[in-house]
């Protein structure tokens, strides 16, 4: 199966289209958290597909309307927003998820190159430069650390 991704087009019509490499459709690992809310989301779905009976159209997606239809992306984009805010959390575009990403698997201290893998970037310069911000404290400690070796060292 090739993955596809919805996106709107200037008509306001949802169209599919495959992904830009044959890496972006490689499996990964899911996280125990992630296959949880899987499971979660396909009771819902299942509880949606009967509660709207006929008007129930079928696909191959997890995430639809009640109706089983794709998901507009602005309707996306809304939902992932009063989200936030219902959980308390910065509220922040749905794409910088994969900043976020980046910058968590960064202060974990995971290879950067193992970092790229999981965000699908083909560049490393793309997740390092454009995607990880490195945070603070972790630019302290690692500061710490190089004066602690100087300190040792003459």
């Amino acid at each position: 199966m090739t993955a596809r991704s919805y996106r709107a087009c200037p008509v306001q019509l949802l169209h599919r289209e495959t992904t830009k490499t044959d890496d972006s459709t490689a499996s990964l690992p899911l996280l125990g958290l992630c296959v949880t809310a899987l499971k979660h989301r396909q009771h819902v779905q299942e509880d949606a597909r009967k509660a709207a009976g006929e008007k129930w159209q079928d696909s191959d997606l997890v995430f639809t309307t009640r109706n089983g239809t794709p998901i507009e992306p602005r309707n996306f984009n809304r939902a992932f927003e009063a989200h936030c805010l219902r959980a308390s959390v910065p509220t922040i575009r749905v794409h910088d998820t994969r900043h976020t990403c980046a910058s968590l698997l960064a202060a974990l201290d995971v290879h950067p190159r193992v970092a790229m893998r999981v965000l699908r970037h083909s560049q490393i310069s793309m997740t390092m430069g454009v995607y990880t911000q490195i945070p603070s404290p972790e630019t302290r400690k690692a500061l710490d650390r190089l004066n602690q070796r100087l300190d040792g060292s003459i």
